[in-house]
């Protein structure tokens, strides 16, 4: 028997369908999709074209997507990055940009000229991604100019898919009390499965957006095997593991990402969720 595609991976309706999924799905119409960019700082994915609805995930800055539907002011996209779909607002796109860097600061921000002293156009988080065309320096300090508009910091950048850090355990302590945010994947406010996607992504490596998926990513260990930078599962939950045992995670015990001895989370998650149910070495 054929396994069941999940909604969150495959774009598929009765009305319209990703032509990707003919044959595999039946729907009124295939369509091929067209690529577009997000315009935002942060643009918020929902399984639904409604601002009621809670957010499934986050698409950055300058991410990549396919669109398959524009209508009432919603587009019906899927993230190139991890494949993810949802509704997003259709004003947080733009048409297709090629990047030159990406965000490698938890947060910056993108003035309207280089001068940081002028009020900031917007804040963009780590992962975003930017078209740098010149540069300038105002009092010592150097600016990328974009294509987009305005000037971003110079050493809050890197060029595109270059690492912050080889480990991504040190990207991620970066977050430490970012707020969390259910649904969130950005410096402004992220849960725990977007924190390890993003600080995967900023050491060079892809990984699925939800827990449950990250559950079934990378190599099963025994707890005893367990070392830095495996990650630790519960039931709608991950964390990684740092050395001394422990556990780097969001988590909306402390509403922030927040790191505890691996110990102590065992207990006190235990009451609500049970115990551990895995532990996996990502990369």
């Amino acid at each position: 028997m054929t396994e069941p595609l999940d909604r969150r991976l495959h774009a598929f309706r009765p009305d319209l369908a990703d032509e990707r999924l003919s044959g595999r799905v039946e729907a009124l119409r295939f369509v091929s999709g067209e690529p577009a960019t997000i315009a935002v700082s942060v643009a918020d994915l929902r399984p639904a074209p409604d601002l009621a609805r809670g957010i499934d995930t986050q698409l950055l800055f300058g991410e990549a997507v396919r669109v398959f539907e524009r209508r009432d002011g919603w587009a019906w996209v899927q993230a190139e990055q991890d494949g993810y779909v949802g509704y997003l607002p259709e004003s947080a796109l733009q048409g297709p940009v090629t990047p030159t860097h990406w965000i490698s600061a938890p947060r910056t921000f993108v003035y309207p000229e280089a001068e940081l002293r002028k009020v900031p156009l917007m804040a963009l988080s780590m992962g975003s991604r930017v078209t740098v065309t010149g540069e300038a320096e105002t009092r010592g300090t150097r600016y990328f100019t974009l294509v987009s508009g305005g000037a971003v910091i110079a050493a809050h950048c890197l060029p595109v898919e270059t690492v912050v850090a080889e480990d991504y355990t040190r990207i991620a302590a970066r977050f430490l009390e970012t707020p969390y945010l259910w649904g969130g994947r950005s410096g402004f406010g992220i849960d725990c499965s977007g924190l390890v996607q993003l600080a995967l992504m900023m050491a060079g490596h892809a990984a699925p957006r939800d827990s449950d998926m990250l559950a079934a990513f990378g190599a099963p260990l025994l707890p005893e095997e367990a070392r830095h930078g495996d990650l630790v599962f519960w039931k709608g939950h991950v964390g990684i593991l740092e050395d001394d045992g422990m556990l780097l995670h969001a988590n909306g015990h402390s509403m922030t990402v927040a790191r505890e001895p691996l110990t102590d989370a065992i207990a006190r998650i235990g009451w609500l969720y049970g115990q551990p149910t895995g532990f996996r070495r990502p990369v």
